[in-house]
């Protein structure tokens, strides 16, 4: 009955965003729609996570059985795709390209913000304990900055 339950939660969300993408003047895909409902949805605790938590898993981990029909439908447009090869690869080597930068700048981004957080933390502490002066501070504090260098 719990798997019912969810997959009703589920549908009525994707119901909802196809109604709201009706009556949406311009055009905007209903999928982003329903993924926004249930964002703000789980953001202000209107649904918890437990509601849908083994029909999402179930969704997410049969994800690649979802664009199989969307695979197969390529197929139908190969002539318009034939003429664009090109073109095609040139975009997905650049949008992998791009990918793999920010996706870098981000963990470099995400490694300076740790480690400064880290050197603040460290700085309260030896405060509290009263242990600024101590080898094993002085140790600590000049790996966090040698950190920041490198990921700066």
């Amino acid at each position: 009955m719990k798997i019912i339950y969810q997959i009703g939660i589920i549908f009525a969300l994707c119901w909802v965003s196809e109604i709201v993408e009706n009556l949406l003047p311009f055009a905007f895909p209903a999928s982003v729609i329903g993924m926004l409902l249930l964002f703000v949805l789980l953001i202000f605790g209107i649904l918890k996570v437990e509601h849908i938590r083994e029909k999402s898993d179930f969704l997410l981990s049969n994800m690649a059985f979802f664009f199989i029909p969307a695979g197969v439908s390529i197929i139908n447009y190969f002539d318009v795709l034939a003429g664009n090869v090109g073109k095609l690869l040139l975009i997905c080597l650049f949008t992998t390209i791009l990918t793999f930068a920010v996706t870098a700048w981000t963990i470099r981004g995400v490694l300076w913000l740790m480690n400064r957080r880290q050197a603040d933390s460290g700085r309260i502490e030896a405060d509290i304990t009263g242990k600024a002066g101590t080898e094993e501070n002085r140790t600590a504090e000049r790996k966090i900055k040698e950190g920041r260098k490198e990921y700066v």
